[in-house]
């Protein structure tokens, strides 16, 4: 065996070396010359340079910069005005779609704000219905204060409940108060405008009251005024009525039958009751009607004057019941200086 010769050891490895294959080239840094000239190793990858990272920087530092001046506004001006057309035709393709969940929540919104709404103007068309009729009836109650002053009678107020029929007379109202507010039959019926009728019968709690249009009815009346020849008539009959409120010519209408037939009071006059304060069913001074015109009649030679009363019967509410002014009652009295007890 020759000294030179590989020793067998060496030669297997080699061997073995061979049948592995080459070995994988390791990467070693690459190298480039520096500004000095001198030879530098860098490593390959990696994160941006910081050169770069520098220049970025600087970049960012100057558009700030040149934004706060007007440089750029020409620039900025064109750029809006090639994008502005842009955006309003894509909003308006994407408005319908966008829009569908705010449609249905405004419709919702806008029919819960309509039932509200409603609600409110039907309690507001209720309470101002409500209002009209208190003051109405107030302005009643005050009417029939004024007319306890004016006749100088103490009143019991009371209320109209139901028209109709009672017995065998045929116009007749009920009112809310009987015996325990001090009213009994044969008394005066009044609204602050006249003369309405008397009480008939009477409860504890209610009454029937016979009104002066009633065919039964009549009331002494007077009339006031002067007449055709200038004096002062006071002429004295008896009122009637036709029975009749509606439908008729005559309807509503009372007439007078003068004592004195050939007494010829005027158009317009007044016509009262007639009597003491004490009498019944009707004390004087209560107003009747007005004198509309007079007829006379060929056959018994006689002279109606006809009437036209100052109440509406066909809107009766609040009368007023005249009572002596110590009546004992379960609700106010209005006394004849207006006030109430």
């Amino acid at each position: 065996m020759s000294l030179l010769s590989p020793r067998p050891s060496e030669r297997l490895r080699k061997g073995l070396e061979q049948r592995k294959g080459p070995k994988p080239m390791v990467r070693t840094p690459r190298e480039r010359l520096n500004r000095r000239g001198s030879l530098e190793t860098s490593a390959g990858g990696g994160g941006p340079k910081r050169s770069w990272l520098i220049v970025l920087v600087l970049c960012c530092a100057t558009l700030a910069t040149l934004d706060q001046t007007p440089v750029l506004e020409p620039a900025r001006t064109a750029v809006g005005e090639v994008l502005s057309p842009l955006e309003t035709g894509a909003a308006m393709v994407a408005r319908p779609f966008t829009g569908v969940p705010e449609w249905f929540d405004t419709r919702d919104d806008l029919r819960d704000r309509l039932t509200k709404l409603e609600a409110e103007n039907s309690t507001l068309r209720r309470q101002v219905e409500v209002n009209d009729y208190g003051r109405a009836k107030l302005a009643e109650y005050e009417s029939i204060t004024r007319a306890a002053d004016d006749l100088g009678y103490a009143l019991v107020p009371a209320r109209v409940t139901a028209f109709g029929p009672a017995q065998t007379f045929n116009r007749t109202v009920t009112i809310d108060a009987g015996s325990a507010a001090g009213i009994r039959s044969d008394m005066s019926v009044v609204t602050g405008d006249g003369l309405v009728g008397r009480v008939l019968r009477v409860t504890k709690t209610s009454a029937t009251v016979l009104l002066i249009v009633d065919a039964a009815s009549v009331v002494g009346g007077r009339v006031g005024g002067a007449d055709s020849a200038g004096k002062k008539s006071g002429q004295v009959g008896m009122v009637r009525g036709s029975g009749v409120v509606a439908g008729r010519s005559d309807a509503g209408l009372l007439t007078l039958d003068l004592v004195d037939q050939t007494a010829a009071p005027l158009k317009g006059e007044t016509v009262i009751t007639w009597g003491d304060g004490r009498a019944a069913p009707y004390v004087s001074g209560l107003p009747i009607g007005e004198v509309t015109d007079t007829f006379e009649s060929v056959r018994d030679s006689s002279r109606t004057v006809r009437i036209k009363p100052y109440v509406d019967f066909g809107s009766l509410d609040v009368v007023g019941v005249v009572v002596p002014n110590d009546t004992v009652s379960d609700r106010a009295v209005v006394t004849p200086e207006g006030e109430l007890r």
